[in-house]
């Protein structure tokens, strides 16, 4: 058996195996030149500043000459291609877990994904990125690996299996992700490297005669004596042995084809608010108790609040130490932003969402109103309706705005040359630029008359974000960010600006299921998986929500 050594060292020696192993050795009371292996399985940062400076806990497993070193986990893909298929609506995470694990369990997995490769959907992000259009089936939310893939791939989970949780991570890793994800107690892949490794999950898939299907955009449901058969993409029914709906949470259309079905839905509370961004040397400077900030050995400084105001939670939401902010939209019609941090997380900023809860109650109001899409009443898509006015009021606020202030951006006006998209006036403000404001300002409810630099690229321009966000939320999100600034001084300031808006933080849409079979109660056959379907919350909570609809799958079809 291996043994267990636990540490506490500074950064400069937590950096350097030449340095901890022979502390470990001392430690274990060994000769550093009897192990042959020393293994981190975990590492964490401890900055309280009741530790004084900055101190680094490592947990390492010692393997001596005579151990032998752990067995790698074992992945067994084996052939499906003439087993039983499985239609798989999404290849966001969700997907493809459910896809790996149909191909253990010896079924062939199909997944139909409305947006593009990450290759191409690259391409259209970058289009985004420089004003250029929107296509609303090739974004930040939509495209091979989802919303993950281009906006961080932060993986958290408050998942009590550990095993499941550390088999989805090896799974990563096996696809290519680096090691250390299996050990950080914040485990990170990075937005640059996440590309590679969704590519890396489809040739597993494909290699395996499983396949993935882009540009494949679900129109509807074919569902006979109430069971679900398959599902049109345009003129062409794909039929499968169960459909599984793991299309994300930003798959409006999927919702309204259930509830025009008859589909039985939920309305859930959600969350919303702005995405807050300070200078990453400002963060690390408070939250490392430094006004050197971080120095060389430690990471981007990262944090975690929440307060209760007014009778109502507000928190940080998907934290992006070093990184970026990104137009999030699915639609030329909003504003929408979101976070990402590439694996060195080195950008000179630092992102959050902030926002507050919304409950049921904040938007019951409408639905009895009319959908003018469908015809019928929003019901329990009312939700979805609250989180869409506001995102189209957000992208309103930007056109009534004087000027735009973009930074160091050139943000650009150039007028939209893809297909999908209308010609722009050369005079309009670009497409995705967002509302913003000054962080003291937005607290104080006064007017901010210039913005600072920001990562967002399409650039930002002034607006009173306090006066036109719904009350409840302006009023909770203002309180909530002083508060914080009293845990972490330096953190209201106007070096920092607040974005709108931050909307997509989770589906005001649950599809139910049930908690045994995890068959939608409804129709037979028909799986709600992941963050859209409302049963997860981020990468790997959706891949841990794939394998357990594989393994229920596979469990009530015969092959």
């Amino acid at each position: 058996m291996p043994i267990t050594v636990s540490l506490q060292l500074s950064p400069r020696q937590a950096a350097d195996p030449r340095l901890y192993v022979p502390i470990a050795a001392r430690r274990a009371g060994v000769s550093d030149t009897q192990i042959a292996l020393a293994l981190v399985v975990k590492r964490s940062v401890d900055a309280r500043r009741t530790a004084g400076s900055p101190k680094v806990n490592l947990t390492l497993e010692l393997y001596i000459d005579s151990e032998p070193p752990p067995e790698p986990p074992s992945f067994d893909y084996p052939d499906v291609s003439t087993r039983t298929p499985v239609v798989i609506v999404g290849g966001g995470p969700a997907g493809l877990f459910t896809a790996l694990r149909l191909i253990e369990l010896g079924l062939r997995p199909l997944i139909l994904e409305r947006g593009k490769d990450v290759t191409e959907r690259g391409k259209d992000i970058a289009l985004i990125n420089k004003n250029l259009g929107v296509n609303p089936d090739s974004n930040y939310a939509f495209g091979e690996g989802g919303a993950g893939t281009f906006s961080d791939g932060k993986l958290f989970t408050r998942s009590k299996k550990r095993g499941d949780y550390d088999r989805a991570l090896q799974t990563l890793v096996y696809h290519g992700a680096s090691p250390e994800i299996l050990y950080e107690a914040h485990p990170h892949i990075g937005t640059d490297r996440l590309p590679r490794i969704m590519m890396a999950i489809r040739r597993t898939i494909e290699q395996c005669g499983g396949r993935i299907i882009f540009g494949a955009r679900v129109t509807d449901i074919e569902i006979r004596d109430d069971q679900a058969v398959g599902v049109w993409c345009g003129d062409t029914l794909i039929e499968g042995s169960a459909v599984v709906l793991a299309a994300g949470h930003s798959a409006r259309d999927i919702y309204e084809i259930l509830h025009l079905r008859g589909v039985a839905l939920e309305a859930k509370p959600f969350a919303m608010g702005v995405r807050i961004e300070h200078p990453q040397q400002l963060i690390d400077q408070i939250q490392y108790h430094s006004s050197e900030g971080r120095g060389e050995w430690l990471p981007a400084a990262a944090y975690s609040l929440v307060s209760q105001e007014f009778g109502r939670g507000v928190y940080s939401f998907c934290m992006c130490p070093g990184g970026f902010i990104v137009p999030a939209l699915t639609s030329p019609d909003e504003s929408v932003v979101n976070g990402m941090s590439p694996s060195l997380r080195n950008s000179p900023f630092a992102n959050s969402g902030i926002v507050t809860e919304i409950r049921l109650a904040d938007f019951a109001h409408l639905a009895s109103e009319i959908n003018p899409l469908t015809g019928n009443e929003f019901g329990p898509l009312a939700g979805l309706e609250f989180q869409r006015r506001l995102e189209r009021e957000a992208r309103r606020q930007t056109f009534d705005a004087v000027g735009c202030q973009t930074g160091d951006h050139s943000g650009g006006y150039k007028a939209a040359t893809q297909a999908h998209m209308p010609q722009r006036p050369a005079d309009r403000l670009p497409l995705v630029v967002a509302p913003a404001q000054r962080v003291a300002d937005f607290v104080s409810a006064r007017p901010s008359a210039s913005l600072p630099k920001t990562s967002f690229l399409p650039g930002a321009t002034t607006s009173r974000l306090d006066e036109w966000l719904p009350d409840f939320i302006s009023s909770a999100l203002r309180s909530g960010i002083s508060t914080f600034g009293r845990r972490m001084h330096g953190f209201v300031t106007n070096e920092a600006l607040v974005l709108g808006v931050e909307s997509r933080t989770s589906t005001p849409v649950r599809i139910p299921r049930d908690p045994v079979s995890l068959c939608h109660p409804q129709i037979a056959r028909l799986y709600p998986a992941g963050e859209g379907a409302g049963f997860a919350g981020g990468i790997i909570s959706s891949a841990l929500d794939g394998t357990r609809l594989a393994e229920a799958i596979r469990t009530s079809i015969s092959v």
